[in-house]
């Protein structure tokens, strides 16, 4: 995200401390002064600091000086990261078979780096079973735990019970 500068006739400050393209302070100037140095070198004058007073101006090519910004943004954006959150849903009577086959998705999931949530959705009179639903994350957990990690324990919202599990090598 590139913000714009105030550059060359853009400028109306009577007064700017101008820098010059070698980073020499040329001391402050009148603002007409300034557009003409920068003119003579065939260059721009580009407002860098506007807030100072008076506002510190710079003598410099404003293209190259975009493109070098640009450059710079989609590096740093190399860089990051993306962390998916996968989900995975079990019920409150899950077979051993089930919670084998969602365990090795959720292995899957950890070993590709993203982070997956467990959500065990409660229906009708389940509710007054909540006890049994944290065996079931805690089945579940002891599946994956070469995997991955707890990040948040089991935790009732609701409805639902829902736990996060990171990798473990994250």
């Amino acid at each position: 995200m590139i913000k714009e500068l105030e550059i060359n006739e853009e400028i109306r400050d009577r007064e700017v401390r101008l820098i010059d393209a070698d980073g020499e302070q040329l001391g402050v100037v009148s603002g007409r002064e300034a557009l003409e140095m920068s003119i003579e070198k065939k260059l721009d004058l580009v407002k860098i600091a506007p807030q100072a007073k008076p506002p510190v101006c710079k003598i410099m090519d404003y293209g190259k000086y975009k493109f070098e910004l640009s450059k710079k943004e989609k590096e740093a954006k190399k860089k990051q990261k993306v962390i998916n959150v996968k989900e995975v849903r079990l019920s409150l009577n899950i077979e051993q078979n089930d919670l084998n086959v969602k365990a090795n998705r959720a292995i899957t999931f950890l070993s590709k780096g993203d982070k997956v949530k467990v959500t065990l959705r409660f229906k009708g009179r389940e509710m007054g079973y909540t006890k049994l639903g944290y065996d079931v994350m805690g089945k579940f957990t002891t599946l994956i735990s070469e995997a991955g990690t707890i990040e948040k324990k089991p935790n009732l919202e609701g409805r639902n019970m829902i736990m996060f599990l990171t990798p473990k090598n994250a």
